[in-house]
């Protein structure tokens, strides 16, 4: 009776002391963990008694003591939601995580998706320009380019014909200028032998130095003027033209000069005192006069014609030549830029497979979170506190009511003593321990 009354005066205590609903809450928790611990010892103490303090007693005791505790945690929904919000917190960040995550996932798969269509789209030029450097050479036209079909055949044709002509221009020039400028005819020696000599070349080198290389250059002289008629013919216009005509006119004087100093030559070994000086109306009426102008010049022309056609017919052919090259070197960029693709596909792969590993353990997270969550939350430090008061209430019995000797309650008291420890480290209650889950309810 004087319990209840005194435990009436401490509820009116708590109605009457709090100024606010909180305050009220904070008390009320304060006075029902205050009871709650003054039961554990109680039934300590009462559990002692009816064990006789015993070691092996007080380990099944402390098991069924933390059933019954993980029961009443169980019925405090509120103080598990409390306990629970902070992992309920880091799910809601890891799903958040999670969808971040996959947002990104999806962004590297499209850009993946990208990188592939590029690769497709630049291997497929690539082959492209392939049988276009194939089909160049047959079918310019269809490409846009403005070349014959066949320039090489053509090409080769009129190089096989320029080389004996352009041997054949060295050989007459060499002969006709010896002849013309170096060489005293001789009247017993055949007049082809004076106009044409086989061993011109020989008998000028052996003459001198000035005499060879005389007569060796000359014939590049005419070449030269050859060359110099194609590049003006090139760009059409009227003062290209007339370069053209005052060069064909300085070739064809300097033919006729060859065929005057020949003639001349020519004249004097065969004149008598009767014959009247060698004048340009006496070359002009000799047939060997014209002939020698016929055989340089006439070749000359000929010889500037094919090699005009030469050159048109090699532009052509490079028209081609280098339309295959361009393409080649694209080939060349588009390779570059499929292994630079490549190695930025191969980093992409890499971020998206470590995206993965991130969804994949923060979603096994969230499943440790939730099963967590569904189980119940011991609190350990808060269990090792009831279940310490148990004890102390199994130990006071020990040393006040159970009469051994000194001796044997010292042996008994440090074996439940050892009992309480074992049984704090079997259910995780440690001192670095804040809660334990339990699973098996889940």
């Amino acid at each position: 009776m004087t319990t209840q009354i005194q435990n009436l005066f401490r509820l009116k205590s708590i109605i009457e002391l709090p100024k606010d609903i909180d305050d009220a809450k904070e008390i009320s928790t304060e006075e029902t963990e205050e009871v709650r611990r003054r039961s554990y010892h109680e039934t300590g103490y009462r559990d002692g008694s009816r064990n006789s303090g015993g070691s092996q007693a007080l380990s099944i005791c402390l098991n069924a003591i933390y059933a019954k505790f993980q029961n009443e945690e169980k019925l405090l929904v509120d103080k598990q939601r409390q306990i629970k919000e902070p992992y309920m917190n880091e799910q809601k960040n890891k799903e958040t995580e999670i969808k971040a995550l996959g947002v990104g996932k999806e962004n590297k798969e499209e850009q993946i998706l990208r990188v592939d269509e590029n690769i497709r789209a630049i291997k497929d030029k690539v082959e492209s320009l392939k049988f276009e450097i194939n089909d160049l050479s047959r079918e310019p036209e269809k490409y846009h380019i403005d070349a014959k079909k066949g320039a090489s055949t053509k090409f080769w044709i009129g190089l096989i014909i320029l080389i004996p002509i352009t041997l054949y221009l060295f050989t007459f020039y060499i002969s006709t200028s010896y002849s013309a400028f170096f060489k005293t005819f001789d009247p017993d020696s055949n007049l082809m032998m004076n106009v044409l000599d086989p061993k011109a070349f020989e008998i000028a080198w052996a003459d001198g130095a000035l005499e060879g290389a005389f007569v060796t250059l000359i014939p590049f002289v005419f070449l030269g003027l050859g060359f110099l008629i194609h590049m003006f013919s090139e760009t059409k216009s009227i003062s290209n033209y007339l370069k053209i005509a005052v060069l064909i006119f300085i070739t064809f004087v300097f033919d006729a000069i060859l065929a005057y100093q020949i003639e001349e030559k020519i004249y004097e070994m065969n004149k008598t005192f009767d014959s009247a000086p060698f004048d340009l109306s006496i070359a002009f009426t000799k047939i060997q006069f014209w002939g020698i102008i016929f055989a340089g010049f006439m070749v000359y022309v000929i010889w500037g014609l094919v090699f005009d056609f030469i050159m048109k017919e090699n532009k052509e052919k490079d028209k081609i030549k280098h339309e295959q090259q361009r393409r080649q070197k694209d080939i060349l960029i588009h390779q570059e830029r499929i292994s630079d693709l490549d190695k930025q596909k191969d980093i992409l792969i890499k971020e998206l497979n470590s995206i993965k590993e991130l969804i994949a353990k923060a979603q096994g997270r969230v499943g440790e979170l939730q099963r967590i969550i569904d189980a119940v939350i011991i609190p350990t430090k808060e269990y090792a506190l009831y279940a310490s008061e148990y004890v102390q209430g199994w130990i006071t019995f020990i040393s006040e009511k159970l009469f051994i000797s000194r001796g044997e309650t010292q042996n008994l008291l440090k074996e439940c003593t050892d009992v309480y420890d074992n049984h704090c480290l079997t259910v995780g209650a440690k001192d670095d321990s804040q809660n334990s889950i339990y699973l098996s309810v889940v």
